[in-house]
């Protein structure tokens, strides 16, 4: 399979999701994954796809903040913020 059929993984409403989990602001977010405030708001809002190496940013950001990403048979992909030792 090509790169170009590959398809997106972090949609909006995920990453919406995400960022709840995290009780991260757009702000935060964009801070993160060193990309600008209004690629996460036009992306999230349904304005404009984003980039593969955007995407892998956000991933990257949400992931060290401790978002796994989980494929769920049927489903797709969900979110889960394990448990932190305390």
């Amino acid at each position: 399979m090509g790169q170009g059929a590959r398809a997106t993984i972090l949609t909006p409403a995920l990453c919406r999701a995400a960022r709840g989990l995290l009780d991260w602001t757009q702000t935060e977010l964009a801070d993160r994954a060193a990309v600008s405030r209004s690629t996460i708001r036009d992306y999230e809002g349904g304005h404009h796809d984003i980039h593969r190496a955007t995407e892998a940013q956000l991933r990257l950001a949400f992931e060290g903040g401790g978002v796994r990403f989980v494929e769920i048979e049927g489903a797709g992909t969900g979110l889960c913020l394990p448990d932190r030792p305390s």
